[in-house]
Parts: C-alpha cells; sequence; structure tokens
C-alpha cells in the first residue's frame, strides 16, 4: 500500500511538473548558473571573501565560467550517448552563462587588478602567459555570445555552425589558462593542478566524442538497444 501510495505521489508529481512551463533541467541549470553570483554577492555583503578579495573575485568568476563552458560542451555527447535531446535545447544558456561569468572575471582584473592602465596591462599581458591565452580565448568567445540568438542563426546560415566550432579551441585554452593561474604546469603535474587536469580530461574527452567514427560508433551502440519499428 505504502508503495503504491509512493508511485501515485510521484505520477501526481511528475504530472504537475509536465504543466511548469519550465522543465527540471532548465530550472537546475539556471538556478545553478546563479548560484556563484549570489554567493559571491553575499559574501561580500557578509564580509566572507578572503584577505584578498579582488583575486576572490576573479578566481570565483573564473571558475564559474570555465565550469558552465564545460557542461556546454557536454550537450552533444549526452545526446550521442544516450539520445537525451534537451540539453542540447540548453546549450545557448550554459553558453551565455558562461561568458556572462567570462565578461565579470574579465572586467574585475581590468578594473579593480589594473585600474584600466593600458600600459600595464600589456606588459601583464606579454609578461604572463595565462593572461595572454585568458585573454585570447575570451575575445574568441565575444562573437560566439553575440551570434548565439536565432536570429543571426538565419543571417549566417551554414556559417553559424563554422563559427560556433570556435569553441572546440576555446575550451582547451581555458583550461591552460586555468592551471597557469594556478600555477600549475599540467604537462609535469607539477604545482596545483589536480582540478585543472580533471577538467582538462573531461574536456579532451568531451571533445573526442565529437570525432566522426567515435561519434558514429557511440550513436550505433545506442540505437542497437533500442526496438526496431514494425513494418
Amino acid at each position: 500500500m505504502t508503495g503504491a501510495m509512493h508511485f501515485e505521489s510521484a505520477l501526481h508529481l511528475f504530472s504537475i511538473m509536465k504543466k511548469l512551463p519550465y522543465t527540471p533541467l532548465q530550472i537546475l541549470i539556471h538556478l545553478g548558473a546563479w548560484f556563484p553570483f549570489v554567493k559571491l554577492v553575499f559574501d561580500y555583503f557578509t564580509n566572507n571573501l578572503s584577505p584578498n578579495p579582488i583575486q576572490d573575485f576573479e578566481q570565483r568568476t573564473g571558475f564559474a565560467a570555465i565550469t558552465l563552458l564545460i557542461l556546454s560542451l557536454a550537450s552533444t555527447p549526452l545526446n550521442t550517448v544516450f539520445g537525451w535531446r534537451e540539453p542540447l535545447k540548453r546549450r545557448r544558456a550554459l553558453g551565455l552563462y558562461a561568458f556572462f561569468y567570462a565578461t565579470l572575471h574579465v572586467t574585475v582584473y581590468l578594473a579593480l587588478d589594473y585600474g584600466f592602465d593600458l600600459d600595464l596591462l600589456i606588459e601583464a599581458t606579454l609578461e604572463k602567459r595565462y593572461t595572454l591565452i585568458g585573454t585570447l580565448s575570451f575575445l574568441l568567445l565575444i562573437p560566439l555570445a553575440i551570434t548565439s540568438f536565432k536570429w543571426w542563426m538565419r543571417k549566417l546560415g551554414k556559417n553559424w555552425k563554422r563559427l560556433h566550432k570556435l569553441v572546440y579551441l576555446i575550451a582547451p585554452m581555458a583550461v591552460f589558462h586555468f592551471a597557469w593561474a594556478r600555477k600549475g604546469d599540467i604537462f609535469t603535474l607539477q604545482g596545483d593542478v589536480l582540478l585543472p587536469f580533471i577538467y582538462g580530461l573531461i574536456a579532451l574527452l568531451l571533445l573526442g566524442m565529437r570525432f566522426p567514427p567515435l561519434r558514429k560508433a557511440l550513436v550505433s551502440r545506442r540505437t542497437r538497444g533500442l526496438p526496431r519499428a514494425s513494418k
């Protein structure tokens, strides 16, 4: 009896969720994406930041940006492996949230770290390789954010997909920036590299699953388990 009641409750909850204007995944993405920003603002006003608040702002916004960027890359593999199409519809939101945090990250760096001093910025960019690669990855991200809307998709046609393949270059660059900014070397595995190394492996896996032969094999394996339509 208890099991039947639980089952009926689950069905009732599912029917309610189906009527909502947003899917559970949409709600999860939006809540999860806004959480780092809300937490950062809360910590600022409650004096819970580290002794170096500027660095805290930079690190938190940067971490949120790369996390959301990696999650956006997971959309296609999730569809490839499991046939789950909804993540494809949420890819744009994840990408735009990643750009939002990347913009905050860069703004804090430009305004609070260097006070928009152009000479100091150029010097730092040329001297610190992680700053240079971070700057390049952000600049490449800008056209993707601008053209992520349907009007641009219609305007650019086939070139839209070509342009957005830049994310395959941006993701590894962001991982290298992440590792070097934490004073780690992912080639020699020295320094603070554990988290960047994990992110690098995830990015490599997600990008590798887009390789046509591997993607075809994964789709074939998934579809073999599906029942065939009757003739």
